[in-house]
């Protein structure tokens, strides 16, 4: 089996993904909305929430990108135009941001959130499908199994404390060995298909409106026959120092 969380399936269909309830911190606003999938040593968790109210937060305690799946959720900042996401929509919260949320029905949204001690950026930022791409970095010619992709990408938001990134990117159809994965990485895919593999031979087949969560280290590999676009974060993780 492949090591990656899957977060949500956009046609309904049930995940293997095992949730449990929990905070992320004592100061959580959506502690008791929150079902967290994987929580890891590097400060970095992934999940969903199923949320229905209105919060006023006054200090978000962390770093979150979440992306609606179901119903709508409106973000409120003072001076800002309130920012609606239905569902596909996404948006990033930086830590120390003021806002209110707000959703009239019930509205389950993942998210991938990472503990920021000495926050960088602040503010809710907007993810989007209609991205302004510039080409960035393809793969590396050892590790593919086939012609390099032309990769592009819109990164919209960086936390250097956090070594946080999200944004947008897309990708021509490729081939890739399974290799440990180089970084901790949430997708809400926007489109195409992706077959993940895992070293025993297993395939996890997603496409647009699926997310998921793959950790760093997880050994898994990627085959595309289309163009595919998704939202993305990524956070480095810092090689452990040795002791002698």
């Amino acid at each position: 089996m492949t090591a990656a969380f899957v977060l949500h399936r956009a046609d309904g269909a049930p995940v293997s993904t095992a949730f449990r309830r929990g905070a992320l911190g004592q100061k959580d606003p959506f502690a008791r909305h929150r079902e967290i999938a994987w929580e890891g040593p590097d400060a970095m968790a992934a999940g969903r929430v199923s949320f229905i109210g209105e919060l006023d937060v006054a200090s978000f305690p962390h770093i979150e990108t979440i992306v609606v799946m179901e119903g709508s959720l409106t973000l409120e900042a003072a001076g800002k135009a309130p920012l609606v996401l239905g569902p596909g929509g996404g948006a990033v919260i930086g830590s120390g941001t003021a806002f209110r949320v707000r959703s009239e029905s019930r509205t389950l949204f993942v998210f991938c959130a990472a503990a920021c001690e000495r926050p960088t950026r602040s503010g809710l930022v907007p993810l989007r499908a209609d991205a302004e791409f510039k080409p960035s970095a393809t793969l590396p010619a050892e590790v593919l199994l086939g012609p390099a992709p032309e990769c592009r990408s819109d990164n919209v938001f960086t936390d250097d404390d956090a070594q946080y990134k999200a944004g947008t990117w897309d990708a021509t159809p490729y081939h890739r060995i399974v290799r440990a994965h180089r970084v901790n990485e949430f997708m809400h895919l926007l489109a195409g298909g992706v077959r993940f593999a895992a070293p025993d031979g297993s395939v996890l087949s997603l496409g647009a409106g699926d997310a998921l969560f793959v950790p760093h280290g997880a050994p898994i590999g990627w085959e595309s026959s289309e163009r595919v676009a998704k939202f993305y974060v990524t956070q480095t993780v810092q090689a452990p120092v040795e002791r002698d």
